[in-house]
């Protein structure tokens, strides 16, 4: 009988993750491994809930999103008796390895099963946010900040036409990668990132500027900024399994427009991209890079090389430890800081 790789994807879905399931499976085949799915993220495995997976049912989710295992923010970690559950349910499977495929929670969550229980686990590295450290880029953002730039120049149109101030939302999380690559791509006059606390004045004086010359103007907030005026501890915010404040009635893109129009007098309106952004068919680039850490995970297990992460390094895909790739969030770094100076 052929040994059994579990696949898993947990955490939020983006684009990238069939390509990545695929890709997996192909190479496992080849290396004469069978493949199961656990389904729903680390829900599954705590339930013991598996289907099969074979070539056939893979060939062409390749341009697919979302993930056909589906998903979900489960932490075993945090629920007395959920880990022994998941170890006792990795036997019961019968599974030689776990490929996690998903980002800084769901491969959190393998560093800590191979760290503290030895279980044969590899990461695969997925998140639209593309804060995963030890990684050049995660699958997702690509295809994430496509839809976010379309959507931001769809923007200026109405702005321009109304003579408006727009600001567009985008999501990311707690890194401003996402935020500040549609406002590159997109032409926008202001970027609002986490990393950076906004400057009243100089989004005031910035703006006005900008209007005093075209009469209209498009500024790009991540959801996790950080207004002065918005008045609002974190400490009073809601949290998830892992911890991390739930973002989703923050309405950022609201506050600041309205900061802006009183500060200003302009007509400003804002717009929520939302989980638009996670969903639709992968672009060229994610099904590319999905593809190719898919199989590098299939390879890690080949070759014994648990608590790995197969990652994107200038371009080869190569294993990480875990604990590389999870120990701290990648954030918007002092360079590209800079390079906002210039741009906004």
């Amino acid at each position: 009988m052929p040994k059994k790789i579990g696949i898993l994807t947990g955490g939020g879905d983006c684009p990238g993750l069939n390509p990545a399931i695929r890709g997996c499976v192909y190479a496992a085949e080849k290396f004469g491994y069978q493949c199961v799915g656990i389904t729903d993220g680390w829900k599954g495995l705590v339930e013991g809930l598996a289907v099969p997976l074979n070539k056939e049912q893979v060939e062409y989710i390749i341009g697919k999103g979302g993930t056909i295992l589906g998903t979900s923010r489960t932490n075993p970690f945090k629920k007395e008796g959920n880990v022994k559950s998941c170890l006792d349910n990795f036997k019961k499977l019968d599974l030689h390895a776990l490929v996690a495929m998903g980002g800084e929670d769901t491969l959190g969550v393998a560093t800590r099963f191979h760290k503290e229980y030895k279980l044969n686990v590899v990461g695969v590295p997925k998140t639209m946010d593309n804060d995963l450290n030890a990684t050049d880029y995660t699958f997702g953002f690509d295809t994430s900040v496509t839809s976010a730039m379309e959507a931001a120049e769809s923007l200026i149109d109405t702005g321009r036409s109304h003579h408006r101030v727009m600001v567009l939302e985008v999501m990311g999380r707690h890194a401003g990668w996402v935020a500040l690559f549609t406002a590159i791509a997109s032409s926008a006059d202001y970027v609002c990132i986490p990393e950076k606390k906004i400057n009243t004045a100089d989004i005031v004086l910035k703006i006005k500027e900008v209007y005093a010359r075209k009469h209209f103007a498009l500024v790009v907030t991540s959801e996790a900024s950080e207004l002065e005026e918005a008045g609002e501890s974190a400490a009073m915010r809601e949290v998830d399994q892992f911890g991390h404040v739930i973002l989703r009635d923050r309405g950022m893109g609201e506050r600041i427009a309205g900061f802006i129009e009183k500060q200003t007098g302009i007509e400003t309106r804002a717009a929520v991209i939302g989980h638009i952004q996670r969903g639709g068919a992968p672009t060229l680039f994610d099904r590319m890079l999905a593809t190719r850490v898919g199989v590098k995970a299939a390879e890690l297990v080949r070759d014994g090389q648990f608590g790995m992460m197969s990652a994107l390094v200038g371009n080869k895909i190569t294993g990480v430890p875990l604990e590389q790739a999870t120990g701290e969030l990648k954030t918007v770094s002092k360079d590209w800081l800079e390079l906002m100076e210039v741009l906004f």
